[in-house]
């Protein structure tokens, strides 16, 4: 049976991949800063057909709640196989520019938080030689653009330490995946205009799901952000620095 920690679980992608786990009859602990929405989401995944569902309200960025946490999940759950972790923040580009607190909020939001909850839930799944860390990275990663390069530059940094904890990690029996969403159409980008790229959390969250079950590597989500990423990698730096992306 699966028993899963969500941290972030009121994230759309999280509230989406939860329900599918939810549907096979996993036990979840659901980890996110909102109470009421948390609870919400709990109740809509206990008539999905969960075995059991445990709330805990916490803000992420608090490092030194993160061992707390992995304990208490593990003892309520009485055991601990499968972790997604699906938070974070859209940079305010332009106030990261121009500010240097900003920006070091943002990387620790999105990059320091999670290597924090990494090492730990690494360390204990090493240690009991099995389980699952899916982790929401983004194509923003791949390359550096100026509309987005902090956000980016957190992303990029979680994508090479996943790769070194899976390198790691992989002769413990462990999976590690990195999941790179493109354009997903949610709450966190709703001022954005959207294209024919942009797809729904449901989208997404059954990608996640898939992931988790089949214990893939790296997968970007849909398919085409593979395709359109190694393109845009590929753009020699003297052409890539005049483009406005």
């Amino acid at each position: 049976m699966r028993k899963a920690l969500i941290l972030g679980a009121t994230s759309a992608i999280a509230q989406e991949t939860a329900k599918l786990l939810a549907a096979e009859g996993g036990s979840l602990f659901l980890v996110g800063r909102d109470s009421a929405k948390l609870e919400s989401v709990a109740q809509d995944l206990r008539v999905r057909g969960a075995r059991r569902v445990v709330t805990l309200t916490c803000d992420l960025n608090a490092i030194d709640q993160h061992d707390l946490i992995l304990k208490r999940s593990t003892d309520v759950l009485e055991g601990l196989n499968t972790v997604l972790i699906s938070y974070g923040t859209l940079s305010n580009q332009e106030l990261c520019e121009n500010s240097v607190i900003a920006a070091l909020d943002q990387l620790k939001t999105n990059f320091l938080s999670v290597v924090s909850l990494l090492t730990l839930i690494g360390n204990r799944f090493e240690e009991q030689r099995n389980g699952c860390i899916a982790v929401i990275s983004s194509v923003a990663g791949d390359r550096g653009r100026q509309s987005n390069y902090v956000y980016g530059a957190a992303k990029g940094a979680l994508t090479v330490f996943l790769s070194g904890l899976r390198n790691r990690l992989v002769k413990a029996g462990v999976t590690v995946i990195t999941i790179k969403p493109g354009f997903v159409d949610s709450p966190m980008t709703a001022s954005f205009r959207k294209g024919f790229l942009w797809v729904s959390p449901a989208v997404v969250g059954r990608g996640v799901y898939r992931a988790i079950v089949s214990r893939k590597d790296v997968v970007y989500l849909p398919w085409y952000w593979r395709y359109i990423m190694m393109a845009v990698v590929l753009i020699p730096e003297r052409m890539f620095k005049r483009l406005s992306l």
